[in-house]
């Protein structure tokens, strides 16, 4: 939580109560690392754990402490309602792992029938139709190697978790941001000044490697092939791919033939 209070001292009211539903609860269950934190290679091992709920609500915090627009804070709150269980693994299960967006797709379903979301958006007078697609807001999701909310909580948070940077390491990155237009006349995250905006990028892109490493994709190919063995022989069904990764790991455990 020490990360979220430097994204913002407080956690509004209505991010607070919208995080606490059960449909943002759940991705408490669900790790950033895309069932990679169950592998023993050497840089996951002893890492500490992150999960999607830690990484969504932070994105909102960004999103409110530059922009102070509850529609756009709420759907960076949302951007994960719909990731399954290890994550992107999902995408290669359906064939989706080159834009490893499939898991996306739900999104919008999840927020319209919760009735519990309902209430809550209609309470504080927002429309659904403004908070069911984050890539809308370019401070809440734009394409790299532009800098964005969900982009930058990851990275900072990798810096924590693989490059051992302190949190006032990430304060200081954190606090020589600003919001301005770039080239394009898009409101964009961007750094005050060069020499920490060149630090950051060198960072950011040394942790990166992880996720596009052989073991990386070996890895969610491999279990991306358990979970469709478990699906044909109906160890899991696919709804059972949207509750939390302790519990479809029980169900993989309690089979032989998975």
């Amino acid at each position: 939580m020490e990360l979220l209070q430097i994204y913002h001292p407080q956690i509004p009211d209505f991010l607070a109560r919208l995080a606490d539903t059960k449909e943002m609860l759940r991705l408490k269950g669900v790790g950033m690392d895309c069932g990679c934190e169950y592998t023993n290679y050497p840089a996951y091992r002893g890492c500490p754990p992150a999960s999607r709920y830690e990484h969504s609500l932070g994105v909102a915090l960004i999103i409110w402490h530059f922009t102070r627009s509850m529609e756009q804070s709420i759907a960076g709150l949302f951007h994960d309602i719909s990731t399954p269980v290890f994550s992107h693994t999902v995408d290669f299960l359906n064939r989706d792992y080159m834009q490893q967006e499939s898991t996306e797709a739900g999104t919008e379903e999840i927020i319209r029938r919760s009735a519990q979301i309902g209430a809550l958006l209609c309470e504080y007078g927002v429309d659904p139709e403004d908070v069911r697609d984050y890539h809308r807001y370019p401070i809440a999701d734009n394409d790299s190697p532009r800098l964005s909310a969900d982009r930058l909580e990851y990275t900072l948070r990798n810096f924590l978790r693989y490059e051992r940077k302190t949190p006032e390491d990430i304060r200081r990155f954190y606090e020589d941001l600003t919001v301005c237009k770039n080239e394009d006349g898009q409101e964009e995250l961007m750094f005050l000044h060069p020499g920490i905006g060149v630090e950051f990028t060198r960072l950011a892109l040394n942790s990166s490697r992880l996720y596009v490493s052989d073991s990386d994709r070996y890895s969610m190919q491999y279990l991306a092939k358990l979970l469709g063995d478990a699906l044909f022989s109906h160890v899991l069904i696919r709804e059972d791919l949207h509750t939390t990764e302790p519990a479809v790991i029980g169900r993989l455990l309690s089979r032989p033939e998975t």
